[in-house]
């Protein structure tokens, strides 16, 4: 039974989180972009502020290593990586799959900067042959124009690919400061800063409450982001991180662009290009190489589980 809550909730939150790049699409139509993902940390922090303080008996950072956390997963995490991302899909010429390509990039991007963060450990020909692979797939998935850099999206695409740059960076930094403080304490105060920063930005833009166009489509993707990507999302995240570890659960990264496309094609008409497909493959290649130790040593593991599955199925 276990396996299979697993399994369902695995797909539950690729599809929550794949989903999510479609509503940050419909709802860049009526909210500024960094305004919009200001307001969506504004809720999911509060949300999650108080599940820490009702999980945990550590609902509030101590000491200064928990502070830098907390300011590292704001600039970085949230703000960096949202502002952008936000930013990157308010191009027309940018689908919700191909933006939710590009994030897979994440996982890659994580484990090059914790190696390069720790002088111990360096690449292989293999693992650097990974690193080429994932910006080679970031180049055929934005499909630049030579003669036009700036045309057919391609600033956008590179912009998302700072963000998931942001995001690997800060996910790297935030394991190598020394904190006994909750994920779920760490991720509420996170938001809330990163919100608070947001704002700021976005403020500085320009982008202002008067701006935003109060539609029922707008209210809904901004529920959706807050409630069911973001506080419900990391959630299942953490439960699944416990039970399973994080190379079977980094493979949402790679699910998510699946149900990125589906929602894109339901209900914004959008359709994924050759370019989105062979990117995502190019992509998975190079992450593939750079974790191919840590697969191969899973592989064991989930054969036994599979064959127990089958013995307990024959009897």
């Amino acid at each position: 039974m276990t396996r299979y809550r697993n399994a369902v909730l695995f797909f539950l939150l690729a599809a929550a989180w794949g989903a999510a790049f479609m509503a940050i699409k419909a709802g860049l139509e009526y909210i500024p972009p960094v305004l919009f993902a200001a307001i969506r940390y504004d809720i999911a922090g509060v949300l999650m502020l108080g599940y820490a303080a009702y999980a945990t008996d550590h609902p509030l950072p101590r000491g200064r290593n928990e502070w830098t956390v907390v300011v590292v997963g704001s600039t970085l995490l949230i703000a960096g990586y949202h502002a952008l991302l936000f930013i990157g899909e308010l191009d027309p010429a940018v689908t919700s799959a191909a933006a939710a390509v590009i994030v897979s990039l994440s996982p890659l991007l994580t484990t090059g900067f914790a190696r390069a963060f720790l002088p111990d450990e360096r690449l292989t020909p293999l693992g650097v042959a990974g690193m080429v692979f994932g910006l080679v797939g970031v180049v055929v998935l934005s499909n630049p124009d030579p003669n036009n850099l700036l045309a057919g999206g391609a600033v956008a695409k590179f912009l998302i690919f700072a963000a998931a740059a942001c995001f690997a960076l800060g996910s790297v930094l935030t394991r190598r400061i020394d904190s006994e403080m909750p994920i779920e304490t760490m991720e509420a105060w996170s938001m809330i800063g990163g919100a608070l920063l947001m704002h700021v930005v976005s403020v500085g833009l320009g982008e202002s409450m008067g701006d935003v166009i109060w539609s029922l489509e707008a209210v809904a993707a901004l529920g959706y982001l807050s409630i069911v990507a973001s506080a419900l999302g990391f959630l299942v995240y953490f439960d699944l991180l416990d039970r399973l570890g994080p190379i079977e659960i980094n493979l949402v990264s790679y699910v998510a662009p699946v149900f990125a496309a589906l929602a894109g094609w339901a209900f914004l008409g959008e359709l994924p290009t050759v370019h989105t497909l062979v990117g995502f493959l190019v992509i998975f290649s190079g992450f593939a190489l750079l974790k191919r130790d840590a697969i191969r040593a899973e592989l064991p593991r989930l054969r036994r589980r599979l064959d127990g599955s089958n013995s307990r199925t024959r009897e």
